[in-house]
């Protein structure tokens, strides 16, 4: 049998994750981008949209489509940023804060189960691996 490549390692995993938490989220109407959008608000102040899109890791305008999405659905509001006349914020509604605890518990969730199976030092590995793949991107090492 062919040794996995590393890459294919890790994009097998997160489809299957995804997957996983797609699944999840479709038990709420909801997806697993909606999830991690909330999780990226802050929950009491707000958070400007442009810091959202950063920590999710989207392109502004896949961002625009998941926030159209969580307003009309009626999850956020949005507001003028008083430090940045040009900046917008978003903040999350009390169905939006709601929403944001049942995605939190969910990602908690399959933290605890993953930490049952594997040992603090396999877990400590693979942070490591991670932090190191990404700085190797970061630092245009690899291409």
């Amino acid at each position: 049998m062919k040794e996995k490549t590393i890459d294919y390692a890790l994009r097998a995993t997160w489809q299957a994750v995804a997957r996983m938490y797609n699944e999840e989220a479709s038990k709420y109407d909801a997806s697993m981008a909606v999830g991690f959008a909330l999780l990226s608000i802050d929950k009491e102040e707000g958070t400007p949209s442009s810091y959202i899109s950063n920590r999710m890791g989207m392109e502004p305008t896949s961002l625009t489509r998941t926030l159209k999405t969580l307003e009309d659905r009626g999850l956020i509001y949005r507001e003028k940023n008083p430090d940045d006349g040009r900046g917008v914020l978003i903040f999350l509604t009390e169905e939006g804060k709601e929403k944001r605890e049942l995605s939190k518990n969910t990602v908690l969730r399959f933290n605890e189960s993953i930490r049952k199976h594997i040992s603090d030092e396999q877990l400590k590995h693979f942070m490591e691996v991670t932090d190191i793949i990404n700085d190797l991107i970061a630092e245009k090492k690899i291409f």
